[in-house]
């Protein structure tokens, strides 16, 4: 059987083959977007989603798994799946035992109609975790508890070595400031493959929006935060190209909610 790319970039497979067994200490995240035609795209991909990538991921005892639509985006519908892995060797493992899951194989054809596409185009994005958090974290929750909303928010440097400062920025502080005035990070990443590089993302969890509009203005205010962005070569205008902060909401059956 020929091994086929069902996780997320065409790359990454072949990288794993070159990456040492052992774990390595910071996460990987995978990114996968569905970009999708209103109609039976949208219900095709969040069948498919639900009942055929889940289970046969859960089998393959990946997780956790998130699945995202967006609530606001220029570039909606769509659906996003993320998936956390400790090491490259680990996503080569997981590509593997999949390609031999014949339920999957099957489920997997199927959605994959040549004469009515489920998707307008898929997109994936690879990620390694900054140092100051190198694992996702699961917001805590419950069946009773309504659905958190997300901020992935995208930094477009300008070059390779302002995207190196940014990221000694999060480090060495500002990724402790958000955890500091009560903000939730999933994860922060630096993106090694996708488009539009070179560039950072990471994930904020909140309660609501007006939880997230009140943090985020506790942030600006936090003298630590001030006194940091305000080093010499630590500006924006010095660091970052573009910003980009769609907001998420899950689907019901994602498990990062």
């Amino acid at each position: 059987m020929h091994r086929r790319n069902f996780l997320t970039v065409s790359t990454a497979a072949t990288l794993a083959g070159a990456a040492p067994a052992a774990p390595l200490k910071n996460a990987w995240f995978s990114l996968l977007y569905f970009y999708l035609r209103q109609g039976t795209q949208v219900s095709r991909t969040t069948a498919y989603l639900k009942n055929v990538w889940m289970p046969a991921a859960t089998h393959a005892e990946l997780g956790p798994l998130g699945f995202f639509s967006p609530v606001f985006d220029e570039r909606s519908p769509y659906i996003l799946s993320m998936l956390s892995f400790p090491s490259l060797a680990s996503m080569e493992a997981a590509h593997n035992r999949l390609a031999d899951d014949k339920e999957f194989l099957k489920g997997w054809e199927e959605y994959q109609s040549i004469q009515d596409p489920p998707y307008v185009r898929v997109e994936s994005e690879l990620l390694y975790a900054f140092d100051s958090a190198p694992q996702l974290v699961v917001p805590p929750t419950d069946a009773k508890r309504p659905a958190r909303i997300f901020e992935l928010r995208t930094y477009e440097s300008l070059t390779e070595l302002s995207l190196q400062r940014k990221i000694k920025m999060f480090n060495d502080g500002e990724a402790g400031i958000f955890r500091r005035v009560g903000m939730n990070p999933v994860f922060f990443g630096q993106s090694v493959f996708g488009r539009n590089q070179p560039k950072l993302s990471y994930m904020l969890a909140y309660d609501d929006m007006a939880a997230r509009d009140k943090l985020w203005r506790d942030f600006s205010a936090d003298p630590e935060w001030q006194k940091l962005r305000a080093q010499p070569g630590f500006s924006d205008a010095e660091l970052v190209s573009n910003i980009s902060n769609p907001i998420l909401r899950p689907l019901p059956f994602s498990s990062i909610r």
